[in-house]
């Protein structure tokens, strides 16, 4: 209703539940598109979590450097980590500019579509579009590397 009401409050009254429609139509495919896309970096990130941990646990905020001693991985555990890292670091450099900016900044920062497409000066569909090419090209790039994540 809100996009409706800013972008097209000036429109005729017999317009607005056609728009309505499309608006909602749109939110709920690029929500499900989200869903699909964050599911599939949880699952490729899972090889991370520790076979110990609960459910709730986030990958991202495990992964250790050299500041980070909070959690106490055993020394195969952390070394695989590290190693794991470094593979993903390198992945990213070859990625694209515009590529890694978005992948970065909507996957490791969890900023939304349009946060990203602000700070990238271009529209959403250009951000899903980089996201989406980043992906595939990271998942490409980790096969050829012999990291197979589930």
């Amino acid at each position: 209703m809100l996009k409706l009401a800013e972008k097209y409050g000036s429109k005729p009254a017999n317009e607005l539940p056609m728009l309505f429609q499309r608006i909602l139509q749109n939110t709920i495919r690029d929500h499900c598109r989200r869903q699909k896309v964050r599911s599939r970096w949880t699952s490729l990130m899972s090889s991370l979590i520790p076979q110990h941990e609960e459910a709730e646990y986030e990958p991202l905020d495990s992964l250790q450097d050299e500041d980070n001693n909070s959690q106490g991985l055993a020394p195969d555990a952390s070394f695989e980590q590290s190693q794991l890292i470094a593979l993903i670091e390198e992945a990213l450099i070859l990625l694209p500019a515009r590529q890694r900016e978005a992948f970065l900044l909507r996957y490791w920062e969890d900023m939304d579509t349009a946060e990203t497409a602000a700070i990238m000066g271009c529209s959403e569909g250009s951000v899903k579009t980089h996201c989406s090419r980043a992906t595939h090209s990271l998942a490409v790039i980790m096969r050829k590397k012999g990291v197979h994540l589930p």
